[in-house]
């Protein structure tokens, strides 16, 4: 290039001047225009980053999405993020063009003006032919535009190979037909009637049966209940009813109507399910508790002008496209089905069924940790002053004094965040918020000036060892994360990279980014609740300067960036709580949140904003898979959500596994009492339930047994008898999965170790294994019975007798200590042997099963000390 402009300015300096000419206003111009492309493509990758886990949401949570007919729904909301990412493209694509059309306009704009003007001066004699042929031959370029449009079509044509391999490869078989998606019936007939299953069957992809032959029939309405030990199918049999399962064999009918047949907009209303482990989507309380009564869209926005056009275009495209068109931003709540008669009404409804499963109280206390706009809830803020000062007359009475720390700007508080004590206040916008103090200039010039800097880095690189210590093993999307660690799962990595940097050259050595991302991580420790010992009465006292130093001296250009703490006036980034308290509760105090919840409960009721608070924590946002709430909360939430479409057949399968006894009966009190006049099917995870249901049937090894009258709740055998004669792995993976160790583990684990271990047979009185000597094996009771025998120097004392479906000799797998009894056979004995080396591979594999065999032991521990005090104690008294 500069030798063509060499050769043409020699020509003719004039020429080369004008050839030039236009080089300057591409300079300025397409940078600026290449920066709004670089724009778009960033919102680009976002948009399908967010499409990506919408699509992870949808594959982990498929169940929730049939179970409750809700497929219409996330069909348009794919539909809308598609769209826009369409849209997006569409603009870089319009502008990428552009540029080029801008590029070769003002290429081929300077060979007109030589032809014209430099044609116009060779005819007057001003210049020669020769020189503007010349410039006019170097000038122009032919190779390029065609090294472009070959370039153009290869990347086209290497995009259609890839699109075609992606279709090949996400093209699945045995897909749901897209009838029974779309089909809407035109009436909503009650599930009453005869349900019938007729010899069902699933089997996995290896050709195991996990439901065989099951048969059962019950005239609905109708509470009915499906026992069993683990793995015998009870789940599985249960989804088939939900039609979450098709069954591999075998009809499940409703008045001889088979329910694989029907829509799901007909399942997906009339049954709700809610299983073991629900899925919780990505949004609100509110989304997830209403999910299941979003099925169509019921009331379309009205747009106007250029939304207009664009929520059309949209429309056009999504049917050629062969997406669904409907609007993801419509009303598609139907509040009819709930039981309310309007969107007012749903709140009481929305609490009524919170209060059922339990889970009211808690939405209540997330509602306090909320904050509001006071903008658009001036009523509501009026309300919370007032229930201010009725708590500042309790705490000045010294009734909860010691269990609330209050706001002081002469005093440090502990309850509070380092950041908090610093600001007396609460950030506004970005330029206070704690992940961007360690970049804020003011605040680190503040730190400076009161000697904390140094401090700050020092105590932050302390913080980080601690952090990538306690978390550095824990999964990206494990809940820990985000309730407990100062760093993020994705800067993890950065943290063990500046530590390592800082082994290698010192904290003083370290880069400036380093010590901002080190400095900040101080300002989140909570000296009440991180006990690291990080904070002393000498760092609080500098605090407290640091304190007086930011009001004193904040310019006025940040003083809109923090709200600070006024006994009159309502803080707007402060929670509900803090602002009534205003303060911290106590944490370090015995019973502070007992106390402090019972009297701010009174408060709020007494001030009359308790649905307030209550609309407040309906809007928290769950994170992904509900990872902001707790397993427990999951469960209830999942519960409310299938009741709140009134089903004429509910059905919880082992949904209430995660309660304690007494709230699970609770509970299941309140389901029934709601179902009542309705159906509804339990599928508990215990052997047996009482004897207030209709019906009560017993499965086990794939195949349900009884009659199915409330009082058959007894164990069967004769599924487990049918499964030893088909000579599989059935009946083993049943004894495996009944044991508290093994429970809940992944059934083709439990296969690895059916057919690892061996079976032994043992004739009555003959020797399991012997008090004292060293074992490398635990045992599995398959049939009959043994003895526990404790070696005393009078002789034999019987402790216990062990039945099928038992565990011995697991210590032998920990540790190498002797066998601490003798186990011998009671009856004709058959067991299963546990290898150690098998053992120590699956707790590897199997973190949550290391749990399970502690505290297996540790029960068994306790149990053979009881035995042998009372076997002593007795041997004593003879």
């Amino acid at each position: 290039m500069l030798t063509l402009m060499g050769f043409m300015f020699v020509q003719d300096w004039k020429l080369g001047l004008a050839a030039i000419a236009l080089y300057p206003v591409q300079g300025w111009l397409i940078p600026k225009l290449q920066r709004q492309v670089n724009a778009l493509g960033k919102q680009r990758v976002q948009s399908v980053r967010r499409l990506n886990e919408r699509i992870g949401e949808a594959v982990t949570g498929a169940h929730e999405v049939h179970a409750n007919d809700t497929s219409q729904y996330e069909l348009a909301d794919y539909s809308t993020r598609l769209g826009k990412i369409f849209d997006i493209r569409y603009q870089i694509y319009k502008k990428k063009f552009f540029i080029k059309f801008v590029n070769n306009f003002l290429a081929l704009l300077t060979p007109f003006f030589f032809y014209s003007i430099g044609g116009w001066l060779v005819i007057i004699g001003d210049m020669t032919v020769g020189s503007l042929i010349a410039v006019l031959g170097a000038y122009k370029d032919v190779s390029a535009p065609w090294k472009m449009l070959l370039g153009y079509y290869q990347r086209k044509e290497d995009a259609r190979i890839k699109y075609e391999q992606l279709i090949e490869k996400f093209e699945l078989n045995d897909l749901l037909e897209e009838e029974k998606l779309v089909a809407e019936p035109d009436d909503k007939p009650a599930m009453t009637g005869q349900l019938v299953a007729a010899n069902t069957s699933l089997s996995e992809d290896d050709g195991l049966k996990v439901v065989d032959g099951a048969s059962m029939r019950v005239d609905l309405p109708s509470h009915f209940a499906v026992v069993g030990p683990p793995g015998g199918g009870k789940g599985e049999f249960s989804q088939m009813i939900a039609r979450l399962l098709n069954p591999s064999g075998g009809k499940i009918s409703l008045n001889d109507t088979d329910l694989s047949g029907l829509p799901e907009a007909f399942t997906g209303r009339q049954i709700s399910y809610a299983g073991q482990t629900p899925y919780i989507f990505g949004g609100t309380i509110r989304d997830n508790l209403l999910y299941g009564l979003k099925h169509r869209p019921l009331r379309e926005i009205e747009y106007e002008g250029s939304a207009a056009s664009a929520r059309e275009r949209q429309i056009s495209e999504a049917d050629v496209t062969g997406n669904v068109s409907h609007d993801i931003n419509a009303n598609w709540v139907d509040v009819n089905a709930a039981g309310a008669d309007s969107e007012d009404d749903l709140l009481g409804r929305m609490q009524h069924y919170l209060k059922i499963v339990g889970l009211e109280d808690d939405v209540y206390s997330i509602g306090l940790r909320q904050t509001i706009d006071p903008s658009e809830n001036p009523g509501l803020v009026e309300s919370l002053l007032t229930a201010r000062q009725k708590m500042r007359e309790l705490l000045d009475e010294g009734k909860i004094s010691d269990y609330v720390e209050s706001f002081d700007a002469n005093k440090f508080n502990s309850n509070a965040s380092v950041a908090e004590n610093i600001l007396f206040g609460t950030p506004v916008g970005a330029n206070f918020e704690i992940e961007n103090l360690g970049h804020n200039d003011y605040v680190m010039d503040l730190l400076e000036k009161v000697g904390l800097k140094e401090e700050f880095m020092q105590k932050g690189q302390r913080l980080a060892e601690i952090m990538v210590d306690l978390f550095q093993g824990l999964a990206p999307d494990h809940e820990f994360w985000e309730r407990f660690s100062f760093i993020g799962p994705d800067d993890l990595p950065e943290f063990q990279a500046i530590l390592k940097r800082i082994g290698q050259n010192s904290l003083e050595n370290a880069s400036a980014e380093d010590r901002a991302l080190l400095v900040e991580l101080p300002f989140k420790l909570i000296p009440a609740r991180h006990h690291l010992g990080l904070v002393d009465e000498e760092f609080e006292t500098r605090i407290l300067e640091a304190r007086r130093e930011f009001s004193e001296n904040l310019p006025e250009d940040l003083r809109g960036g923090v709200e600070f703490f006024e006994a009159g006036s309502y803080n707007t980034a402060s929670s509900v709580q803090d602002n009534i308290l205003f303060g911290k509760r106590a944490s370090e105090r015995a019973g502070s949140s007992k106390i402090v919840g019972e009297v701010l409960a009174k408060v709020v009721d007494e001030t009359g904003i308790r649905n307030e608070v209550i609309n407040l924590g309906l809007g928290y946002e769950v994170g992904i898979g509900g990872a902001r709430l707790s397993p427990i909360q999951r469960q209830k939430l999942a519960i409310a959500r299938s009741l709140i479409k009134q089903p004429d057949l509910l059905i919880l399968n082992e949904a209430l596994s995660g309660l304690d006894s007494e709230s699970q009966k609770m509970l299941l009190e309140g389901v029934r009492e709601e179902q009542s006049g309705k159906s509804f099917m339990l599928v508990p995870s215990e052997p047996e339930v009482d004897g207030s249901f209709d019906h009560v049937f017993t499965m086990e090894g794939g195949r349900i047994s009884g009659s199915g009258e409330a009082s058959s709740a007894e164990p069967a055998t004769t599924a487990a008898a049918e499964t030893e004669i088909e000579g599989g792995f059935g009946e083993e993976i049943d004894v495996l999965a009944a044991i508290p160790m093994f429970a809940g583990m992944d059934r083709s684990k439990l296969k690895l170790l059916s057919f690892a271990s061996e079976r032994y047979q043992y004739e009555p009185g003959e020797v399991v294994i012997k008090q004292g000597d060293l074992g490398d094996k635990a045992y599995v009771i398959v049939d009959g019975e043994a003895e526990v025998l404790l070696e005393t120097s009078e002789g034999p004392k019987k402790l216990v007798t062990m039945k099928k479906n038992e565990l011995f000799g697991e210590l032998a797998l920990l540790c190498e200590a002797p066998r601490t009894a003798t186990i011998q056979a009671g009856t004709g004995l058959q067991v299963m042997s546990i290898e150690k080396d098998i053992f120590f591979t699956l707790i590897a594999e199997d973190p949550q099963m290391s749990a399970r065999i502690t505290r297996s032991v540790a029960e068994r521990l306790e149990r053979t000390t009881r035995d042998l005090g009372e076997a002593l104690s007795a041997g004593g008294s003879s």
